[in-house]
């Protein structure tokens, strides 16, 4: 269309129950980001993979401190929540790898003792996502409902 330009806005008008989801969810990231660099810490470890050329301990803190980031930005997202819920989103990939690994080498931790639970632990991670995107209106944006009109080219 001549004369738009589609653009990802800051923010999407959501619904009271994608607040709700929102919040829920930055709840559910702030608790695992703590448990990271406390008291799960030694079960995080476990499922870095060998691969990564760090300190699987430096990864789990800086994971951690990221989930708790990410965990307060959703709670106050405001009118950043459509570029929380796509760095949340992100995120959720760039740790996929660590899931696998942990149901690839048969490691047991956080009640995951088998290869059915790991399993589907794998499979709930695209609902993360959609959660995410969903509940930011981040999914609605990314379908374009962020056009902007610019003005014509002289």
């Amino acid at each position: 269309m001549a004369g738009v330009r589609t653009v990802i806005p800051s923010t999407i008008k959501t619904t009271k129950i994608q607040d709700v989801f929102r919040i829920l969810l930055g709840l559910m990231m702030v608790l695992p980001g703590i448990g990271h660099m406390t008291f799960q810490r030694l079960e995080f470890q476990a499922q870095v993979p060998g691969w990564i050329p760090l300190d699987p301990d430096l990864v789990v803190i800086l994971s951690g401190v990221v989930e708790v980031g990410l965990g307060a930005a959703m709670l106050f997202a405001g009118k950043w929540k459509v570029w929380v819920g796509l760095t949340l989103a992100t995120f959720y990939v760039l740790i996929f790898p660590g899931n696998i690994h942990q149901y690839t080498h048969h490691i047991d931790a956080f009640g995951l003792d088998s290869d059915r639970a790991r399993l589907i632990r794998l499979l709930f991670q695209p609902l993360l996502i959609a959660w995410a995107l969903w509940s930011t209106g981040a999914l609605r944006a990314l379908r374009g409902r962020g056009e902007v009109p610019q003005p014509a080219a002289e």
